[in-house]
């Protein structure tokens, strides 16, 4: 099972949010049925993500995290909560690109970096709060770490990791947020790049049976960090067959006649998930009826 912690240095000189997401990151990869040059670039987005929505404070707070960078996958979408759920889609799932001359997946030229991340957060306000900034390398930890110095004023360091399998299954997947605390002295400040500068791949600290908590004092073995809350995390998606019906009701009564007419039936099919819902003939005419009162 997949896991998300937040720790803090007992000195108080950063908090850190790590998580495990080998699982959720598969079932996304098995879901859109992904390349895996695609299911880097939106494993690392949802991996990033699931930290995100774990920042929120509220059971009912939504983070959307959008990039796109004008390359050939397209947008990639996330959506988030704080209690460890997450569901995300790629415009193109299919973008297959030669290795970058180091043997890595090129994820920066699948994502492009001609445009922007934006989050968007609904705290159950009037309006929702939405910050973007531009992309930096389409890498989407450097990007998502820019994010949250231009957009937020938070000094942060972003490590996301997906390793693909030869069978284009999720090896294993995982990152961490840290993000500096305002009375951190420069020796620790010193420490602490020391320590990031120094890891190795970041999804191989994540290919083991090691629990997420291990991970973490492993990483920073140089700190005495604490462990304060830790919770499960996967991909889970909100869709329904009410939901689609909903939606139905949208398209305009004379476009959901001509629908009847000519086709008699329609599939729907979630972008989050690809869940497809059937609608037969008998409950549209009963969505056309509604709509028509």
């Amino acid at each position: 099972m997949d896991y998300i912690l937040r720790a803090i240095d007992k000195k108080q000189t950063f908090r850190l949010f790590m998580v495990k997401s080998t699982n959720t990151v598969e079932e996304a990869r098995k879901r859109h049925n992904t390349t895996p040059t695609v299911s880097a670039a939106l494993g690392r987005t949802l991996t990033a993500g699931l930290m995100m929505g774990y920042m929120m404070k509220n059971e009912n707070d939504r983070l959307t995290v959008n990039i796109n960078g004008g390359g050939p996958i397209g947008t990639i979408l996330t959506v988030s909560d704080n209690s460890g759920h997450i569901k995300g889609y790629v415009d193109n799932p299919n973008v297959d690109l030669p290795l970058k001359a180091n043997g890595k997946l090129d994820v920066g030229g699948a994502v492009g970096t001609d445009g922007k991340v934006t989050v968007m957060m609904d705290l159950g306000l009037k309006e929702p709060y939405v910050g973007s900034t531009d992309i930096v390398t389409g890498e989407i930890g450097e990007d998502i770490a820019m994010y949250y110095w231009l957009s937020e004023q938070q000094n942060s360091a972003v490590a996301l990791g997906v390793l693909v399998d030869t069978d284009y299954s999720i090896k294993s997947s995982g990152g961490f947020i840290v993000q500096t605390l305002p009375f951190i002295e420069d020796e620790d400040l010193d420490k602490l790049e020391s320590t990031l500068n120094s890891l190795a791949s970041v999804s191989d600290y994540f290919d083991n049976d090691d629990d997420v908590e291990e991970v973490a004092k492993r990483i920073f073995s140089d700190f005495d960090i604490e462990i304060t809350d830790k919770i499960p995390a996967e991909f889970r998606c909100d869709c329904s067959e009410e939901r689609m019906e909903r939606a139905l009701m949208t398209i305009g009564k004379d476009d959901l006649k001509q629908l009847i007419e000519e086709d008699g039936k329609i599939e729907t099919v979630c972008h989050f998930c690809n869940e497809k819902y059937m609608f037969e003939e008998d409950k549209l005419k009963n969505i056309l009826k509604y709509i028509e009162k």
